[in-house]
């Protein structure tokens, strides 16, 4: 009887020291041709420094790495391409003024004796996007035109072009609607049927469940379980594994009693409307509600926040705040209205990466620290410290850089802002996206908290049993038009996803449907 195939990978006692810091310690890992590799693990847990290791990115300063059996040495991107590794990461790096054709062969151009083969590269690269389910999109596109969605599947394509044995998936569903996702779940089960092995990064216990076939989980750069099988190992089992203690998968209670339409509502906003992006709404959020937005992606959610905002000039509409008329299409006029928004991006969007906590935190109340024009800056730290411990925000220290925190922190140094701000609506996009299981429960927390003290929430997120776990009121938005509206309590997932894809006809005045 013939021996097993050795691994694809293995990754034996694989060590990381940055200054100050053991990212990895002694990780094992092994993949096999054809499986779905789940690495799970909480933010900080080592699981990006040791896909960085295994593109080439990173070099390690100790343990061995067997490629098919054989050792190998990765020593940068391209000699873990050439073997056959291609990684997508969840910030894609993607060159967005370039063709969609001109990404997805980059560095590696088709040429005839010098030329470069054009025409090659655009139907090599309308035959990928066929492939992975996407011929819509055309191959002359400039990247930076495309929707998130759009910009994962043309990354898929980049790695794809080349003759790939392993592809790494860090958090690929994070822009994508229940669709699209469904979409990459087949594509992955192409690859594997045709052995190639995949590593699927993922904060969504669900999706393991249901494309995953072994599960490795990191916790402070330790591999502290390994090849579990990802069907069958319990929920409890792999939260206990990743964060050291029983997490509970429950929602912040909802208050006993709800805000009275009697009360006058702190967000007012009507008729608003953006020609090509969403119909005319209308929204009342009252002081301690939770509003969720609901609906695929490109349904209009983020742009009503952004427009609210003032970030996007509506073609239609008013917004109102605590009964005072605000000028539209200007941030500056929403911001001293009490307006904040915690946007989807969240590292490009919102948080300037080199500098502090305390300036990133401080940076909408700073004339509430000048005085006479200087800085009191002693003023400013110590308001700092105050809400950022208020929001358990860890580490507590509002002088180390923001770069340096979680994602689940860099998302509380966000909420911060407002907070100090004392701003009376916050509007989030995605607030938990790329947050591990533990960050979630504590944010989650601190949304409630924020409402339960009088501030008017509005929540877009694309998990829908998060908005419904959170949110008092739910409007489901279907291309752009509310479909439906209800307490949160009384919708399921099933009944927001039967809404937003349903094919029959709506009522396209814009209003909503009970």
């Amino acid at each position: 009887m013939a021996a097993p195939a050795p691994p694809l990978l293995t990754m034996s006692g694989i060590t990381k020291v940055f200054p100050g810091v053991r990212a990895l310690d002694g990780v094992d890992l092994d993949v096999r041709a054809g499986e779905v590799h789940c690495l799970l693990g909480q933010n900080g847990a080592g699981k990006s420094t040791l896909i960085k290791v295994l593109a080439g990115v990173h070099q390690p300063d100790g343990g061995d790495i067997l490629w098919q059996g054989a050792p190998t040495a990765l020593k940068s991107p391209v000699a873990a391409m050439r073997i056959g590794v291609a990684t997508i990461y969840q910030e894609l790096d993607l060159v967005s003024h370039l063709s969609v054709t001109e990404n997805v062969f980059l560095g590696h151009e088709p040429t005839t004796r010098g030329w470069l083969r054009r025409r090659t590269a655009r139907t090599a690269t309308a035959d990928l996007l066929r492939r992975l389910g996407h011929p819509e999109i055309p191959p002359g596109r400039i990247v930076g035109t495309l929707s998130a969605a759009g910009q994962q599947i043309v990354s898929m394509a980049r790695a794809l072009s080349h003759d790939v044995k392993l592809i790494v998936m860090d958090e690929p569903s994070a822009a994508l609607d229940p669709d699209e996702v469904d979409n990459l779940f087949r594509i992955v089960r192409d690859l594997t049927a045709q052995g190639v092995a995949v590593i699927y990064i993922s904060h969504r216990l669900e999706e393991i469940r249901r494309i995953g076939d072994r599960v490795t989980v990191l916790k402070d750069g330790r591999a502290v379980a390994r090849g579990l099988p990802a069907r069958t190992t319990p929920t409890s089992e792999i939260v206990s594994l990743m964060t050291g203690r029983n997490v509970e998968y429950v929602f912040p209670d909802r208050p006993p009693t709800q805000p009275s339409a009697d009360h006058p509502p702190v967000l007012r906003v009507e008729g608003l409307a953006r020609r090509g992006e969403f119909a005319p709404l209308d929204l009342e959020v009252r002081a301690g509600e939770i509003v969720g937005l609901a609906g695929l992606v490109g349904s209009g959610r983020s742009e009503v926040l952004e427009t609210v905002f003032g970030a996007r000039r509506p073609t239609a509409g008013r917004v109102w705040v605590d009964g005072r008329p605000l000028r539209t299409g200007s941030t500056r006029a929403a911001v001293a209205a009490g307006i904040g928004l915690a946007p989807e991006e969240r590292k490009s969007q919102a948080l300037l990466m080199r500098e502090s906590v305390t300036n990133n935190v401080s940076v909408s109340s700073l004339r509430r620290f000048s005085r006479a024009g200087w800085m009191d800056h002693g003023a400013e730290r110590r308001a700092t410290r105050e809400v950022v411990r208020r929001l358990s925000l860890h580490p507590d220290n509002p002088d180390v850089p923001i770069r340096t925190l979680s994602g689940g922190n860099q998302q509380k140094a966000v909420l911060a802002r407002w907070l100090l701000r004392e701003c009376r609506v916050l509007l989030l996009d995605e607030p938990t996206r790329g947050v591990d299981i533990g960050a979630r429960a504590e944010l989650y927390a601190v949304i409630r908290d924020l409402a339960d003290s009088g501030v008017a929430v509005v929540l877009v997120s694309s998990d829908i049993p998060e908005v419904l776990g959170l949110a008092d009121r739910v409007l489901v938005l279907r291309e752009g038009h509310v479909v439906h509206t209800a307490p949160g309590r009384d919708l399921t997932e099933h009944d927001v996803l039967d809404l937003v894809v349903a094919s029959g006809a709506q009522d396209r005045s814009g209003k909503e449907t009970e």
